[in-house]
């Protein structure tokens, strides 16, 4: 797929660019990240030019995942990360993301992951976009509800990261939540009796 950018009220998702090594690094530096995500640790410049040179280049060029720096529209500064990566059941998608230190509790990657999720149910014909998140990331949890995600319950050694296997919290949205169709018809299962809905609530989980 060619590169997009997206664009909302005060945000730009594009794709990134060479010229973001050293943004990328410099947020990459914060142990929140290193210790919540994925990225390598300690992370080091060349981490950075192989995110912004080839790994996010390559994954528009063979369909894989599609990463955007997420920029302030009046500054350009970059306040984030986002990606969406396909999973292997056809039209289910994964979102991932991380907030610079400096950009955090502005609501900026809420806004982010509601405009990458609507690119994804419109522009890719996806029918589940999930989430997922170390159990004990209660920021990216908050950014999930916030977004509109269905939290759905826990995966035991859901996430490898960094050689160790951890719990995840597990969240998904579905177009029909977003007030859009679906690409194929979509049969939910019927609540057990008594219960107003089948879904589990972490909203109080420690």
């Amino acid at each position: 797929m060619e590169p997009i950018t997206l664009t909302t009220e005060r945000l730009l998702l594009r794709p990134f660019a060479r010229s973001d090594a050293d943004e990328v690094y410099a947020a990459c530096q914060d142990p929140d990240i290193q210790r919540w995500t994925v990225v390598p640790s300690p992370y080091s410049r060349a981490d950075a030019e192989l995110f912004t040179e080839k790994l996010s280049p390559g994954g528009w060029q063979d369909d894989s995942m599609y990463n955007f720096a997420v920029v302030r529209r009046d500054s350009g500064a970059l306040t984030g990360a986002l990606g969406i990566n396909r999973r292997t059941l056809p039209g289910t998608y994964e979102v991932g993301f991380w907030t610079a230190k400096e950009h955090r509790g502005l609501g900026h990657t809420t806004e982010a992951v509601r405009a990458a999720a609507h690119w994804t149910f419109t522009a890719l014909g996806g029918d589940r976009l999930e989430w997922r998140a170390e159990v004990g990331n209660v920021p990216s949890r908050a950014v999930a509800r916030r977004a509109g995600f269905h939290l759905e319950g826990d995966q035991r050694s859901g996430l490898l990261n960094k050689g160790v296997r951890r719990d995840t919290w597990v969240g998904a949205l579905l177009p029909s939540d977003l007030g859009l169709p679906g690409t194929h018809p979509y049969l939910p299962r019927k609540p057990p009796i008594g219960t107003p809905s089948g879904r589990t609530d972490l909203s109080t989980a420690p």
